[in-house]
């Protein structure tokens, strides 16, 4: 049979494609053009101008799209070359809205010039689940485009992330750079592993001197390779000033690595603030739901290759499935950041003048002497608040149990909002000396504020807080 001489039958195509090819005269049409004259009309004159331009030119202006539409786009379009917001595809052909969950652990080639292709990098595909996988591909461009990174390595966990950053890019004999309060288990790996791994060196300063502990290292010391810090700092919410450590660091030719888990690739972009790697714990605000364990290595594509030929070796591959629930998450982090910063801001500034409060920690509260460095390379200080109350130890537990909201529970970044009195979770057991080098005090509470509803939560704290 002869094809149609139609090349449009309108009722083929969906209803909004439909509109498209409605005659000029349909009501459907006026109803348009009304519509876009009514928005006309109320676009200042530049910006009206600048439209009409690049409708004469069919060229639009390029911009880069906003974090919210990355978290959403990235990486998601598969099996088109540069498809997707921000990323390049991963081979796979499909029309599916949600992300292909693809879990066979190892992938055939079609010939042996097929695996020729790939080995000499003039084919994209995957060849064995440790090394790469579609769904984490997926995760990692997303990343990357919200990281403004040339590549992201991710990780069965965020200790994964970092102690592998560790070993790819301190050599032996090499010499470490960290703070006093970063994360813990990152604290005891540097001092108690990785100073008996061939010879490597590690010191801890303190960020309270305006870095002048680590201008002293870098100018005593050639041998630096880097600096991995967290900022904001875990427990009492430091800010490292990204910009100053880098150039510092740069100068005597050692790497900045940032952990960024506090802050969220939505508050904070250490890489455009000159750092050389970012580094996350997927788990929190990224994965937000209290229910994956993931991390990420974010920088250039050189680095991020040395790292990934370690983890090659060591594992900590993590699984498509794993890798899915933190794409998903990612999706919603705008909008779950929006209210973490919101909560955590309003929270702050209401506990800051409290009778029963002795002391606020927040980089977002005027009087935080870290707030200046947080105010210029944050857009939001995070969900995370630290308080003293003017209470004991039994007191500060009294209030913790007195609370109905918020769990009892480590971790940060996700919808339900959390509470710990540290001395009691993360430093029960450990001395007084060890408690007071951290900053650790009987009356110190952290609360990871969720996306409840504030006056919820507020008159919930205000409540505990006539208990004691």
């Amino acid at each position: 049979m002869a094809p149609s001489s139609k090349l449009v039958k309108t009722t083929s195509l969906p209803s909004h494609q439909r509109s498209l090819v409605q005659p000029l005269r349909s009501p459907r049409h006026k109803r348009i053009s009304a519509m876009r004259r009514a928005l006309e009309s109320s676009m200042p004159q530049e910006e009206l101008v600048t439209a009409a331009a690049g409708d004469a030119d069919h060229q639009p202006r390029a911009r880069r799209a906003s974090d919210e539409t990355l978290a959403v786009h990235a990486g998601e379009k598969l099996g088109k070359k540069d498809a997707g917001v921000g990323g390049s595809g991963t081979g796979i052909e499909t029309d599916s809205m949600a992300t292909p969950i693809v879990s066979g652990t190892t992938h055939w080639f079609k010939s042996s010039e097929d695996l020729i292709a790939f080995k000499e990098g003039r084919r994209h595909s995957f060849e064995y689940g440790r090394y790469s996988n579609p769904t984490v591909k997926v995760l990692e461009e997303k990343i990357s485009a919200l990281e403004r990174a040339e590549a992201t390595l991710v990780t069965s966990s965020g200790m994964n992330a970092i102690t592998t950053t560790l070993l790819a890019l301190v050599p032996p004999g090499g010499h470490v750079v960290t703070t006093t309060d970063c994360y813990g288990e990152a604290r005891a790996f540097i001092r108690d592993r990785l100073s008996v791994m061939g010879a490597i060196r590690s010191t801890f300063v303190d960020l309270d001197d305006d870095m002048e502990s680590l201008k002293a290292v870098l100018d005593e010391n050639d041998d630096v390779a880097l600096f991995y810090a967290d900022s904001p700092t875990n427990p009492l919410l430091k800010c490292v000033d990204i910009r100053h450590v880098a150039e510092l660091c740069h100068r005597k030719g050692a790497l900045v690595c940032i952990d960024s888990t506090m802050a969220s690739p939505i508050n904070q972009k250490p890489l455009t603030l000159g750092a050389d790697l970012v580094l996350h714990s997927a788990t929190k605000y990224m994965a937000g739901h209290h229910d994956v364990i993931a991390g990420c290595i974010s920088g250039s594509e050189a680095l991020i290759s040395r790292i990934r030929a370690w983890h090659h070796q060591l594992g900590g591959a993590i699984s498509p499935n794993a890798a899915y629930t933190v794409i998903r998450g990612l999706k919603t982090m705008a909008l779950r950041v929006e209210a973490h910063n919101s909560t955590a801001l309003r929270m702050a500034r209401m506990l800051e003048r409290h009778p029963k409060i002795e002391r606020v920690h927040y980089p977002g509260l005027e009087s935080s002497p870290w707030h200046e460095v947080a105010r210029t390379q944050m857009s939001g200080y995070g969900g995370v608040v630290r308080l003293e109350l003017k209470a004991d130890l039994r007191g500060t537990m009294s209030f913790v149990d007195a609370l109905e909201i918020p769990f009892i529970a480590t971790s940060l970044g996700g919808c339900e909002s959390l509470v710990q009195q540290p001395a009691v979770m993360s430093f029960w057991g450990r001395s007084q000396e060890d408690k007071t080098k951290n900053g650790i005090k009987d009356n110190l509470v952290r609360f990871s504020f969720g996306i409840e509803k504030f006056e919820d939560l507020q008159d919930d704290i205000l409540q505990a807080l006539n208990r004691i």
